[in-house]
């Protein structure tokens, strides 16, 4: 119950892990606010979050321009003029050849993923010194840690989540404001049922991660008796970080 009417922002909240959190919070009773490019998702993400009581609202926000974020913060200002919680969970990749990754696709990713974390964290805590409290979680992944071939820029991108939410934490605790992030591993966002026995037991906990799986902790991470966590990775994988892999000769 202590999420009810927390103003609660959810970047990449129109699709994936980023609708399971928005609706998460809708059901917790916060007030969401959604923030996608694609507004026609964001908004059947409100419309859904309204059919079962909650309330929501959508904003069309490119998190990669500084001038929209600067934008949507001063929507915020105005409109709710407060800010308990925010979701960094906004991300794209791009999977290519280092050789062939253009300077351009670089910084779509690193400008998306990356500072757009910087740069709404920086907005979000103007508004939540206000009331010296807050909670901020951005959305990391293992590929922090570890890696597949042609990954460079998703991988830095993800890394420098890692290490930005430590440094913010610090940063930000004179306000009593808490940063953590949750490094997913394979979170599934289309037809679960779709994926076969392989595809689970490779985990150690037996399946393929859920977007709810995120959501939860997300919640776990906001919720104000959790104040002692901060500056921390949690890393939901369903163990494979963990998994010693070798390949069978």
């Amino acid at each position: 119950m202590d999420l009810v009417n927390k103003v609660s922002l959810i970047t990449g909240g129109g699709n994936g892990i980023g609708k399971s959190v928005a609706k998460e919070y809708g059901q917790q009773g916060a007030i969401v606010l959604i923030v996608d490019k694609d507004l026609v998702a964001a908004q059947i993400v409100v419309e859904e979050i309204k059919s079962f009581g909650g309330q929501a609202f959508a904003f069309h926000v490119d998190v990669s321009k500084p001038f929209d974020i600067e934008d949507l913060f001063e929507k915020i200002r105005k409109d709710f003029d407060r800010l308990d919680i925010l979701i960094n969970n906004a991300g794209i990749s791009k999977f290519t050849s280092p050789f062939e990754l253009l300077v351009d696709q670089w910084d779509e990713v690193i400008n998306t993923n990356l500072r757009s974390v910087f740069l709404c964290s920086r907005e979000a805590v103007k508004l939540m010194r206000k009331n010296k409290v807050g909670s901020i979680v951005n959305i990391a992944s293992t590929r922090a840690l570890m890696s597949e071939p042609n990954s460079e820029a998703y991988a830095a991108s993800k890394g420098g989540i890692v290490a930005l939410t430590h440094a913010m934490a610090a940063s930000f605790s004179k306000d009593n404001i808490q940063v953590n992030c949750i490094s997913p591993g394979w979170i599934e966002t289309g037809d679960y049922s779709q994926l076969d026995e392989a595809d689970h037991v490779q985990h150690l906990s037996n399946r393929v991660g859920k977007p709810e799986d995120i959501a939860k902790a997300c919640l776990y991470l906001t919720q104000a008796g959790n104040n002692f966590i901060n500056g921390t990775n949690l890393i939901i994988d369903g163990g494979m970080t963990s998994k010693m892999i070798y390949e069978e000769l």
